[in-house]
């Protein structure tokens, strides 16, 4: 970073760090301990939409990739396009085993950027609910290498006091995103 950086208030970009994903197992346990939410064992990677062969096939080579898990048989990895245009991976387990699903999520995220898409890779969630079938989901922002909670009320409404007890609760278990105006709301998000 340059002086005019410094002087100007720019800060250098945070390089993804996709290995931050191995966390959430450890921050799945502490959530559960500590408010009772447990993963649904759903993940989604979400991204922006590139027309083209060479994207097509990156499609079909992560979908060939994660089906061909034999843990996965009955699990199908499901594509979507959300009502913004950003396309969407959900890859399903079993709740128990949040490793592979995280697994899957580090797999298809190493793919796209792999292949040069990298730039279009937006995020990842990992859904979780409570007892009273609140959800919540653990968001993984691929340019700032952060996570933060988002919980999701009826009504595209937000439970913020929520989302503020979780960040604090994981604090330790994931690096969060300290600028709260970046805790994007992912309203109708597959698997959510």
């Amino acid at each position: 970073m340059g002086f005019l950086d410094v002087l100007f208030g720019r800060s250098k970009p945070v390089k993804p760090d996709l290995d931050q994903l191995f966390g959430l197992p450890s921050a799945a346990i502490t959530l559960q301990a500590a408010v009772g939410f447990t993963s649904t064992g759903t993940g989604s990677v979400c991204f922006a939409s590139i027309e083209g062969g060479a994207f097509a096939q990156v499609q079909r080579d992560v979908r060939a990739l994660l089906d061909a898990d034999p843990e996965r048989s009955g699990m199908p990895v499901e594509f979507s396009r959300d009502d913004y245009g950003y396309s969407w991976l959900l890859s399903r387990r079993d709740p128990d085993d949040l490793p592979a699903l995280v697994n899957d999520l580090h797999a298809v995220n190493t793919a796209l950027q792999d292949s040069g898409f990298g730039p279009q890779l937006l995020c990842s969630l990992v859904t979780f609910r409570d007892a009273e079938l609140r959800p919540l989901a653990l968001v993984y922002l691929y340019k700032r290498g952060t996570f933060y909670p988002f919980a999701p009320l009826p009504g595209e409404k937000r439970d913020s006091p929520l989302e503020l007890q979780v960040k604090a609760i994981v604090k330790d278990d994931l690096r969060l995103e300290q600028d709260l105006t970046r805790w994007f709301p992912l309203w109708g998000a597959p698997g959510l």
